[in-house]
């Protein structure tokens, strides 16, 4: 079964196929500027916010980690020079019981789990932001 050729059309027709979508004049412009200018504020919202939880998650994570692991830390040294100096080992116990359990600022009670848990959600929102500032890109 044969299938009849059919012939491409000419670039002028094609450039007349394309550039009318049933919309004729200046309001087709307007409307894809506006389109381009909406566009172009989410990408950079989404990319924007990308970046701000691309710094802050690895800060957050690193102090959580950090304040949850030191009094662990300082405890171990501290039992295992056990011969060490009488006043060595009460500074010591002092500086572990010194480490706060949780910190509050300004009403916002930080503690080194929830730290962990913030540095987690911005990776979160930060691939959110990429996937979004991609689509927004490709829409453009």
């Amino acid at each position: 079964m044969e299938f009849p050729s059919r012939q491409a059309p000419s670039r002028p027709e094609m450039s007349r196929l394309l550039s009318s979508n049933g919309e004729d004049g200046p309001s087709r412009g307007g409307f894809a500027v506006a389109r381009m200018a909406l566009w172009s504020v989410c990408y950079f919202a989404f990319y924007f916010g990308q970046q701000i939880a691309e710094l802050l998650a690895p800060l957050l994570l690193v102090i959580g980690l950090g304040w949850a692991v030191l009094p662990h830390l300082i405890q171990a040294i501290t039992t295992s020079a056990s011969s060490a100096d009488p006043q060595a080992r009460d500074v010591m116990n002092h500086v572990v019981g010194s480490i706060p359990q949780q910190l509050t600022i300004s009403g916002h009670v930080l503690t080194p789990t929830s730290l962990i848990f913030d540095g987690f959600l911005l990776m979160a929102l930060a691939a959110i932001g990429a996937t979004l500032s991609a689509l927004a890109a490709r829409n453009m």
